[in-house]
């Protein structure tokens, strides 16, 4: 039903804009039982798999705390290009990241909960930028008890975007879909994503097909993940 709300929500934001692509790779690589190094790479477009305006790559490393808390140091590279066509000049912003996050997980029955609290440094073309996220997230098994090798599922996220200075809220993203873990390696998901951007003096919203290829290698170490979860 959180799913299902959440997809018919962005369905409802759509109207007449068109619909953009947002394309995530993630790899995991389990280093010990407790740190694992993550990365990530994305391509975005403003319309369907044309008008390619965006792409960013990061990485990070995860010290778990125990099975549901850790916390992770990122940094990443972002680049955003003119509309109107595909990787279009002049660049819009070309913008180096830090940043600290904890995430929490909590499991009801066949719900696993994620909360995400992430605090970024950006070093951008305009100066440098604070900037603070929270995502809620949740994950259903459909055929199984939990999320495992030949499980589908269904997701859903919500993520606010805050800042230490007026107007203090900057984005909302809201995300829903499902997917299938063909095995403890290897996750594909697709959803729609809504993304909300706020200025003082303008408001903005685009809905992108998101698609994203997971992989989690754990190559000697008996670590049961909960449902993977992207860097994005």
């Amino acid at each position: 039903m959180l799913t299902l709300f959440c997809f018919q929500s962005i369905c409802t934001t759509s109207g007449a804009q068109s619909l953009g692509t947002w394309n995530l790779l993630n790899i995991k690589l389990q280093l010990t039982e407790k740190w694992a190094f993550i990365g990530e790479a994305q391509l975005r477009s403003n319309r369907f798999y044309k008008e390619f305006v965006y792409n960013e790559y990061k990485g990070g490393i995860q010290y778990k705390l125990d099975k549901n808390f850790s916390i992770l140091i990122g940094i990443g590279g972002y680049d955003t290009y003119s509309s109107g066509g595909d990787f279009k000049s002049p660049m819009v912003n070309d913008e180096t990241r830090t940043w600290v996050q904890v995430t929490m997980n909590q499991t009801l029955k066949r719900l696993k909960f994620e909360h995400r609290y992430r605090a970024e440094q950006r070093f951008t073309y305009s100066g440098y930028r604070n900037r603070f996220r929270y995502r809620i997230g949740c994950t259903i098994p459909l055929n199984k008890k939990i999320v495992e090798a030949n499980t589908v599922f269904t997701y859903a996220y919500n993520e606010i975007f805050l800042t230490n200075k007026a107007p203090y809220f900057e984005r909302n993203r809201l995300s829903a879909g499902a997917g299938y873990e063909f095995s403890k390696i290897f996750t594909l998901q697709a959803g729609l994503l809504n993304q909300f951007d706020y200025k003082i003096n303008s408001e903005a919203s685009h809905n992108y097909l998101q698609v994203s290829l997971l992989f989690d290698i754990r190559p000697k170490f008996n670590v049961r993940n909960h449902p993977k979860s992207t860097l994005d």
